[in-house]
């Protein structure tokens, strides 16, 4: 039987173990001192993701970023985007809040 190849793993601070334990207690932290309802890790991924997707991010770079496994997990994320009038919308809403 073959070897089964090890899959390539990319480095990124936040997946450390010791990092990716304290990452709920850091987001908590951070939603109580911003005034916001906490959000969980699947939260922040999501939103991650739709961002990349509204800063139109290559699905394949958006993979990498996210550790996706599977293609088709991206995809269904960036077929959730919102569209342009919501992107508009947003973006008057953060040159809004930058003034």
């Amino acid at each position: 039987m073959p070897a089964r190849a090890r899959a390539t793993r990319i480095h990124h601070p936040l997946w450390h173990t010791d990092r990716a334990t304290q990452l709920p207690t850091e987001l908590a932290d951070r939603c109580g001192k911003a005034g916001t309802r906490p959000i969980t890790v699947h939260d922040a991924r999501r939103t991650c993701a739709s961002l990349l997707a509204d800063l139109d991010v290559h699905p394949r770079v958006a993979m990498q970023v996210l550790r996706h496994a599977r293609f088709a997990v991206t995809m269904e994320i960036y077929s959730q985007v919102s569209t342009k009038a919501t992107r508009d919308a947003l973006k008057c809403l953060g040159d809004s809040l930058d003034r």
